[in-house]
């Protein structure tokens, strides 16, 4: 009779998709890099996103964000603020993940998506009341009434820095969004991916309106100088970032004229006086001045 082998399973690894228009494709480039953890094992394998993925998600973005500009400002805050919901539902999930991939304490990571489930709730809060901060009557000469009200620039890409992933994709994305803008969120693929990804599940699974928030895993080197020069984006967001890459944006935006706001010298993402303030928003909407005649 012979013996029964034992034989060792082989975990599943899981394939990190990319997230484009309220769907989770494949990059079509085929690409895939493996993300490891902070011990260096590979826990999964990122898609890595291309020029063709940017494309992709500027189209869809820019389909999307009239209908999502044009919503009340009361139901933008009800769609960030279901989005609130659902992080907190995953809260544990994303706790592991950044005990696992970043190597911090449990402490430091609860830490973090508290503030990150806490900046989404506030911005849910900032939705109505960008008009009065933003905009109001401004004194003339003349028998004029004239009102100043902020709104949406349009496509906006998000370019996230290395450290404090979640925290600092939250931080970029919600100005963006709480101003009736489409984000195309470009996250470095390097071991953030799988925080990135579970962000990009949690928004699928709340009220976000498909193509409002893209995720795009990449390399911000690679990706920089097409988003600056891509004519259908209406402006950047990012912070923290390196010289190279903050170079890249700004000279290559230079030739259309796109709007940059890079918070070069913003504190770091757990400042909550200036990362909860609706001053974050302020680049990211344009000012249109309304003059009424008045009897005289």
């Amino acid at each position: 009779m012979s013996a029964t082998k034992e034989t060792t399973r082989v975990e599943v690894t899981k394939t990190l998709k990319l997230f484009v228009n309220g769907a989770f494709p494949r990059s079509e480039s085929g690409r895939t890099v493996p993300v490891k953890d902070a011990k260096k094992r590979v826990v999964a394998h990122a898609s890595h996103a291309s020029r063709k993925d940017l494309r992709d998600a500027v189209e869809a973005a820019n389909a999307a964000q009239p209908k999502w500009a044009s919503a009340t400002a009361y139901n933008r805050g009800q769609v960030i603020y279901r989005l609130a919901e659902m992080l907190e539902a995953r809260r544990a999930e994303f706790v592991s993940l950044i005990v696992s991939i970043e190597g911090r304490s449990k402490a430091d990571a609860t830490r973090e998506i508290d503030r990150a489930i806490d900046r989404c709730v506030c911005y849910a809060g900032w939705t109505d009341k960008i008009a009065s901060v933003l905009g109001g009557k401004q004194p003339v000469a003349g028998p004029y009434f004239v009102f100043s009200m902020p709104e949406a620039t349009g496509t906006v890409a998000v370019v996230v820095p290395d450290g404090a992933q979640l925290l600092a994709i939250l931080s970029l994305v919600l100005p963006v969004i709480a101003a009736g803008n489409a984000a195309i969120v470009v996250t470095p693929i390097h071991a953030n991916a799988p925080l990135a990804i579970a962000f990009a599940e949690a928004v699928a699974t709340s009220d976000v309106p498909a193509a409002i928030i893209n995720v795009l895993t990449g390399l911000r080197s690679e990706l920089c100088p097409w988003i600056a020069s891509h004519r259908d984006i209406a402006a950047v967001a990012g912070a923290h970032l390196s010289n190279d890459d903050a170079k890249a944006l700004e000279l290559g935006a230079a030739e259309n004229l796109k709007r940059v706001c890079l918070f070069s010298d913003a504190p770091k993402f757990d400042d909550d006086t200036f990362w909860n303030s609706p001053f974050a928003i302020q680049p990211f909407v344009e000012i249109k001045t309304v003059w009424h005649p008045t009897a005289l």
